[in-house]
């Protein structure tokens, strides 16, 4: 098959991972795999950068070129794409117009033609978040009848008016508008939600979509909302399980210089600024650790801690980890993994940690319950229930160690079940079954 994947980048966090690790896996196993971006930071020639178009005037591309440089230094100084998206906007007027009235920004036409920019026309059409500020959803009628397209969900943006989760808002159900939370990500100027909504809505009743996601929780808001579906299904996030599997918790303790005794827990921290990842909880979940369990050692992977009260903790505060061999150590170090997450379509960090043999501490919120078995691989508290979390880690940290190394053993038989292996089985399965259903399509290039 010809494989044409779409995301927002071909490096970064889970949504950038997954999709790369399936582009990957597909080339692996003898498919034709390209990855079209928004942004791309590879040199690796099956990724194709997706164009950002001509600006309509002398001026507007000045200011692209302004904007070009300023991307490039991405990673590199803060505020590059602050900047660049600055001047990208001041490029475009309709872009800039939309973006100054609340309404999602649509001028983006290199991925009117996605099909194009591969060396053979593709068979199929998978694309991943399509809200990483790059893509116009208008594109998808026309994408969708010249080959079969499916829409990965990663989170409910594509159901909602501008958030990326609604957490405490029914508003989607019925349209959305007056919105409460224009703040969240990603955050709107202005109210244009309802808008934003029936633009959505009508722009999918032109499409024919098969539509995924990687839990039952997500896949049932698409099947309630605005988004038709010539089939829906959930395939699971996979993980390498040859990286993340059970491994020396001694070895891995020493390499990091902790004690190989002392109870010890990991934290993925967030910004502040991320409500999703409820950074708040966090901080009150260690305090309420570290009061209980004065032995305990805490490690943070990510954002600073921005909370004073954690300050006089001995708390090991490591950076953002791209390498998934080091982060498997961090989860083989620790007794407990704990993610204090408001909103969660699949955590991609419980099954790495679970298939290391860590049990998780976790909110009972979205795909989570679906990963974690309480009392078996970890424990389940209500978002925002930093008390709770703390319970479940004295009970685990009080129990005898047949019953730790039981918890530690399921967890592991837990998390190999999300393989990536699995995963790509069931996509390529599932390519399978649509070309058959539509021969018409997609291997002629439309």
């Amino acid at each position: 098959m010809r494989i044409l994947q779409v995301n927002t980048a071909d490096r970064g966090g889970g949504a950038e991972g997954s999709a790369w690790n399936l582009f990957d896996r597909y080339r692996a196993a003898g498919q034709q795999s390209w990855l079209a971006v928004g942004r791309k930071y590879s040199n690796d020639p099956d990724v194709l950068e997706i164009p950002r178009g001509r600006a309509p005037s002398a001026v507007g591309r000045l200011l692209q070129h302004g904007a070009d440089a300023a991307r490039s230094q991405e990673g590199r100084l803060p505020g590059m794409r602050c900047l660049a998206r600055g001047l990208d906007r001041l490029a475009w007027p309709e872009r800039l117009a939309d973006w100054w009235h609340g309404r999602d920004e649509t001028q983006f036409p290199g991925c009117a033609d996605l099909p194009g920019l591969c060396p053979a026309p593709p068979d199929i059409i998978h694309c991943h978040n399509l809200h990483g500020w790059y893509f116009d959803l208008g594109v998808l009628p026309g994408l969708s009848q010249r080959q079969p397209l499916i829409l990965n969900l990663r989170d409910s943006w594509a159901i909602t008016g501008h958030c990326a989760y609604f957490v405490d808002c029914e508003r989607w159900r019925q349209g959305c508008g007056n919105c409460p939370h224009l703040d969240v990500y990603p955050a709107c100027r202005r109210d244009a939600t309802a808008a934003n909504w029936q633009r959505k809505a009508a722009i999918y009743a032109q499409s024919r979509l098969y539509v995924t996601a990687p839990s039952q929780w997500l896949l049932a808001q698409a099947q309630q909302s605005m988004l038709p579906a010539a089939e829906y299904r959930v395939i699971a996030n996979g993980i390498d399980t040859a990286c993340f599997r059970p491994g020396d918790r001694a070895a891995a303790r020493a390499a990091l210089g902790l004690s190989a005794d002392a109870p010890t827990v990991l934290f993925a921290s967030a910004s502040s600024k991320n409500i999703y990842k409820d950074p708040a909880t966090m901080a009150q979940a260690i305090l309420a650790m570290t009061e209980r369990v004065p032995s305990l050692q805490v490690l943070c992977v990510g954002a600073a801690l921005p909370d004073r009260a954690l300050r006089h903790l001995a708390i090991r505060q490591l950076p953002y980890v791209r390498d998934p061999q080091k982060m498997a150590q961090l989860y083989r170090a620790a007794d407990l993994f704990v993610h204090t997450a408001k909103a969660e379509a699949f955590g991609k960090t419980v099954t790495e940690a679970m298939a290391c043999g860590t049990p998780v501490v976790a909110s009972a919120v979205g795909g989570i319950v679906e990963q974690i078995i309480a009392g078996e691989t970890g424990f389940l508290c209500p978002a925002g229930d930093a008390a709770g979390m703390a319970d479940a880690a004295v009970d685990f940290f009080a129990a005898d160690d047949a019953r730790r190394d039981a918890m530690r053993a399921s967890a592991a038989r837990r998390g190999a079940e999300f393989s990536l292996d699995r995963q790509v089985r069931a996509f390529l399965g599932w390519y399978e079954e649509i070309l058959a259903q539509e021969p018409w399509r997609g291997r002629t290039g439309g």
